[in-house]
């Protein structure tokens, strides 16, 4: 991903910082995405007050890897689907791939 158009940004995910080289047009987005995996892994910490950040993240990522795979095995089955919805669960899945590495 290097290039000329790219940037480093920080990012807090359950309150840890993660850096990111990201193109300079995919900021917003990942922000936003972050924003909302964030709001996802509070809504669990509400839930379940017995489990920890790790736990929650966890659930927060599953949550979000099984609207993948449901989206994908309904893109093989009907060609209707909502292009925005999978665009944001593309930019997520390719934000946690960078992320794992």
């Amino acid at each position: 991903m290097e290039g000329k158009d790219t940037k480093n940004i920080t990012v807090l995910i359950a309150g840890r910082p993660y850096p990111l080289k990201v193109q300079e047009g995919d900021e917003e987005a990942i922000r936003q995405i972050v924003k909302e995996v964030n709001e996802k892994i509070n809504r669990f910490q509400l839930t379940y007050t017995k489990k920890d950040k790790q736990d929650c993240l966890a659930m927060a990522l599953l949550t979000y890897a099984v609207d993948l795979h449901k989206n994908r095995q309904g893109n093989h089955q009907e060609p209707s689907f909502d292009p925005i919805l999978s665009n944001k669960i593309q930019q997520l899945d390719q934000l946690l791939d960078h992320l794992l590495q």
